[in-house]
């Protein structure tokens, strides 16, 4: 790597816009450095990285949990960008451990920020930092779309422990560090890892269309999301990182769907069109609160930063279940 590459810190490598983030910050010349939690070896860490971390990464053992682990990577690192892309990644997940959520997704964003900042403060090389945030952090929106300007009113520890970190990022950027926050909305993939809800759904409904004979649980079938392709809303972070002046932008697409419409959408790119007799309410998987509809208006990131999102909904939900059909097909599944 030469010595002149950029140079990157990056959390959460391992997860879905991880995985996407680092090969595009490979293929661009970058030299990264990324968080992991043990050594990557002949495994991936999580069902999040179907494949292998690159070996021209330089890992570091850490746990965001640890903030002054943290500080002393960032020291000796001396990044030009953090991408903060770790923490606990879903909602389900945050109101089981709620406690943990506020220290992983709010609290480690507080020290990396702390360190990036004191890191150019005595070194006099600027860092910008870009933080992963989430449409969450506007819960109960009373109007929609959202724009960067909503009210912040998280119904979920996941979606409180984002909304502190956001304004972290503002307080920093007020102090000097070029922090921007990208507030992301929904955005899938192939490597989704298979307990988020549209994972489920089109890995069940391959196996389904397999004639595995099992019916599809689902909670609230009404929830509206906007949902993009992650690929996509990486490049819009990189473009982040890229500009001249830090700032917070909403990424989206700007449509919603109700969680039914990517229920047929998947059933639909494996031929079945009767979906409904195969998925049932589970009540288990009904969520204590849940937002009716996020939908964001992605205008300030269209202009600023000449971002638009390039696959449409059908198409994303068609790619991830043919994605789910081809590995049952490989295991020898499908009839």
């Amino acid at each position: 790597m030469p010595e002149n590459s950029p140079r990157a810190f990056v959390t959460g490598i391992t997860g879905q816009d991880g995985s996407y983030l680092s090969e595009q910050l490979l293929g661009a010349g970058w030299d990264v450095h990324a968080l992991v939690r043990r050594e990557q070896g002949s495994e991936p860490a999580t069902p999040a990285a179907p494949v292998l971390l690159d070996q021209r990464i330089r890992q570091h053992r850490g746990d965001l949990a640890d903030p002054s682990q943290l500080a002393a990577l960032i020291q000796d690192i001396q990044p030009g960008v953090v991408f903060n892309l770790g923490g606990i990644s879903s909602v389900a997940r945050s109101w089981e451990e709620p406690a943990l959520t506020a220290q992983v997704s709010g609290v480690a964003v507080t020290a990396m920020l702390e360190a990036a900042w004191r890191f150019q403060e005595n070194s006099g090389k600027p860092v910008k930092f870009v933080q992963a945030s989430s449409a969450e952090i506007f819960g109960s929106a009373t109007h929609s779309p959202q724009t960067e300007e909503t009210a912040i009113r998280p119904v979920s520890p996941y979606g409180a422990a984002k909304a502190y970190a956001h304004s972290m990022v503002d307080i920093y950027r007020e102090r000097g560090l070029a922090a921007s926050s990208a507030i992301l909305y929904n955005h899938e993939s192939p490597r989704r890892p298979l307990d988020f809800v549209t994972r489920k759904i089109t890995s069940q409904v391959a196996a389904i269309a397999a004639g595995s004979g099992e019916r599809l649980g689902l909670g609230n079938l009404e929830a509206r999301r906007d949902w993009g392709w992650a690929p996509d809303f990486v490049d819009a972070m990189l473009r982040m990182a890229a500009a001249e002046t830090a700032d917070d932008y909403i990424i989206a697409t700007g449509t919603a769907h109700s969680v039914s419409d990517f229920v047929a959408a998947s059933f639909a790119a494996v031929g079945i069109e009767d979906w409904e007799e195969h998925v049932f309410i589970d009540q288990r998987f009904v969520r204590p609160a849940d937002a009716s509809e996020m939908r964001g208006d992605a205008s300030k990131a269209r202009r600023q930063l000449g971002w638009e999102p390039t696959v449409e909904f059908k198409e994303i939900v068609a790619r991830m279940t043919r994605h789910d059909v081809s590995l049952l097909e490989k295991d020898g599944l499908h009839e």
